[in-house]
C-alpha cells in the first residue's frame, strides 16, 4: 500500500482539528446567537414600530418617531443624566481603589493575599438581592446602621435621615453600593497584572535611581494596560446596566431613576402606554450607542499609551 504524501496527511490532520475545534465552539455559538445576536437585531427592529402588549404581530412601522419622541420625554433625560452621574464616579473610583488595594497587597505572602482577595471578591459572589437587602437594613430610616452611629454614636446629625427617599443621598447611595461590589474582580485582575511585570526591568530602573512613583508610571502601567482596558470596559458596560439595586432599593424614585430601570418600567408597568416595547426598545438602542461609543473612546485612549 502506496504512503500518503506527508503535506497530504498534515492538511488532513489541520482539517479535522479544525473542525473538532468548530464543534466544540458550537454549543456557545448557539447561545450567542439565540440570545444575543437575534435579540439585538429583534430590538433595533422594534424600535421602529409601536409594537406594545396590546399589538397583534409585528407592530406599525413609525421610522425614527420613537427616537424623536425620546429626546421630548423629561423622564428620559433625568434617566440619561443618572447614568451618566453613575458611570462618570463610579468607573473611575472603582478602577483607582482596585489599584491601589492591589498595590498594597499584590506582594503578601499566598495565605494572607488569598484571604484579602477572598474578602474583596465575596460581594461579587453573593446574590444580589441578599447585598441589597444587607444594604437596605444599614440605610433604614430608624433601623439603620448609618443613622445610629452618626446620631446616637458620632452625633454627627440631629435627626435620622431618609438616605434612599431624599433625592439628596439617594443616588450616592446606590453608587456606594454599587463601588463595594464592582471592586472584587478588578482587584483579583490587578494583583495578577502586577504579578506578571518583568521584575528585571523594575529592578533595572531602581537600580538607575527611578523612584517608586517614576517605576509605576514608566514600567508597570505600561504592561498593565490591557488588564486596565478590560477592567474599564467591563465596569462601564455594568454601570450603564445598573438596574437590580434601583429595582430593589427605590423603584426610581427619589431621583434615582436611570434608563435600564425606566426601559423595564415603560415595557412592563407603564400602564398608560400598554407596555410600549417600541419605545423601551429605542431606549435600549441608544443605550447601546453610548456603551459602544465610550467603549470605543476607551480602546483609542488606551492604544494611545
Amino acid at each position: 500500500m502506496a504512503k500518503q504524501p506527508k503535506s497530504t496527511m498534515s492538511r488532513a490532520l489541520v482539517r479535522r482539528e479544525t473542525i473538532s475545534g468548530y464543534m466544540f465552539l458550537l454549543p456557545s455559538l448557539i447561545f450567542f446567537v439565540g440570545f444575543v445576536i437575534i435579540p439585538m437585531f429583534v430590538c433595533i427592529f422594534n424600535s421602529l414600530t409601536d409594537v406594545n402588549m396590546n399589538t397583534a404581530g409585528m407592530g406599525n412601522f413609525v421610522g425614527l418617531k420613537n427616537f424623536t419622541d425620546l429626546w421630548q420625554d423629561a423622564t428620559f433625560k433625568e434617566a440619561l443624566w443618572n447614568t451618566f452621574v453613575i458611570v462618570i464616579v463610579s468607573v473611575p473610583t472603582v478602577c483607582a481603589f482596585s489599584l491601589w488595594v492591589s498595590s498594597a497587597i499584590y506582594k503578601l505572602n499566598g495565605k494572607l493575599l488569598s484571604a484579602f482577595r477572598c474578602i474583596f471578591y465575596l460581594p461579587v459572589v453573593t446574590g444580589s438581592v441578599a447585598v441589597t437587602v444587607v444594604w437596605k437594613w444599614m440605610y433604614d430610616n430608624y433601623t439603620g446602621i448609618f443613622n445610629y452611629v452618626l446620631k446616637d454614636g458620632l452625633h454627627i446629625i440631629d435627626k435620622n435621615i431618609n438616605w434612599l427617599g431624599d433625592p439628596k443621598y439617594a443616588l450616592g447611595c446606590i453608587i456606594l453600593i454599587l463601588f463595594t461590589t464592582s471592586v472584587g474582580q478588578p482587584i483579583v485582575l490587578y494583583v495578577s497584572a502586577l504579578g506578571n511585570v518583568d521584575q528585571s526591568l523594575v529592578e533595572a530602573a531602581q537600580v538607575d535611581g527611578a523612584t517608586n512613583l517614576q517605576v509605576f508610571w514608566k514600567i508597570k502601567w505600561p504592561q498593565m494596560m490591557p488588564t486596565t482596558l478590560y477592567i474599564l470596559v467591563i465596569t462601564t458596560i455594568n454601570s450603564f446596566q445598573c438596574f437590580a439595586l434601583i429595582q430593589l432599593l427605590t423603584q426610581g424614585g427619589s431621583g434615582t431613576n436611570t434608563v435600564m430601570y425606566y426601559i423595564y418600567y415603560t415595557a412592563f408597568k407603564l400602564t398608560e402606554k400598554a407596555g410600549h416595547f417600541g419605545y423601551a426598545n429605542a431606549m435600549g438602542v441608544i443605550l447601546a450607542i453610548f456603551i459602544g461609543l465610550l467603549s470605543a473612546l476607551q480602546f483609542k485612549l488606551a492604544k494611545e499609551k
